[in-house]
């Protein structure tokens, strides 16, 4: 059975820096993309991140990038979001996504029922707030 399980997120101060992990277990980690997604309270699905199996492509959402670090331990089965300068924008409930599905992968828009493919995490809420 595959599960991620993410975990890191908390209340932070506008700058601040917080890193986020998902364990992933019950498939063969290191032979799929991975994905972060946010959703802000009262909005839809927004795509953060995606990393390679490998971990040698990346990508960002433009309004992250420059702040956030995608990265993953293939070894330890683990997916890291690490977050700085954080803004009151980027309160969010994060999820750690496999098989993430696009509305339109061009612009990598997703639609809310994006979370009826692939798999999730539960999701970790980040505040950024004084």
């Amino acid at each position: 059975e595959v599960q991620l399980a993410e975990s890191g997120g908390g209340l932070v101060q506008p700058g601040g820096s917080l890193r986020l992990s998902c364990a992933a277990s019950g498939f063969t980690f290191s032979s799929v993309w991975m994905y972060w997604v946010r959703q802000a309270p009262g909005k839809g699905l927004e795509w953060v991140s995606s990393i390679s199996s490998g971990g040698g492509i990346t990508r960002y959402a433009d309004s992250v990038k420059g702040r956030f670090t995608i990265s993953r331990d293939n070894a330890k089965n683990t997916l890291l979001l690490e977050m700085n300068s954080l803004k009151p924008e980027d309160t969010a409930v994060y999820y750690c996504v496999r098989d993430l599905r696009f509305a339109n992968i061009a612009t990598r828009t997703l639609s809310p029922n994006s979370r009826d493919f692939g798999y999730w995490g539960q999701g970790t809420q980040v505040t950024v707030s004084s």
